[in-house]
């Protein structure tokens, strides 16, 4: 991927994805919902910023475009995975 934004924005997601599984697996994550429920909201935050951008960027459509046609599935975890 050339757009320097997509590449900030699946970064910010990666780490807000990250952060919230540590929360999910802390010790404390029984006792205090809280903190696992914030990070839950910045992963989808950021992974609401990153489908959207996606939508409008050329550089990303470009990657689609030059996928396969059959079993082609936009979604974010697959593009999370290159």
């Amino acid at each position: 991927m050339d757009c320097p934004v997509c590449w900030g924005l699946k970064r910010a997601y990666e780490a807000a994805a990250s952060e919230y599984m540590k929360a999910r697996s802390s010790a404390c994550f029984r006792v205090c919902l809280d903190v696992a429920a914030g990070k839950n909201v910045e992963m989808e935050r950021a992974k609401y910023e990153l489908e959207e951008h996606r939508r409008g960027c050329v550089s990303a459509a470009k990657a689609v475009a030059l996928l396969p046609k059959q079993g082609v599935s936009t979604n974010l975890k697959q593009f999370v995975a290159q």
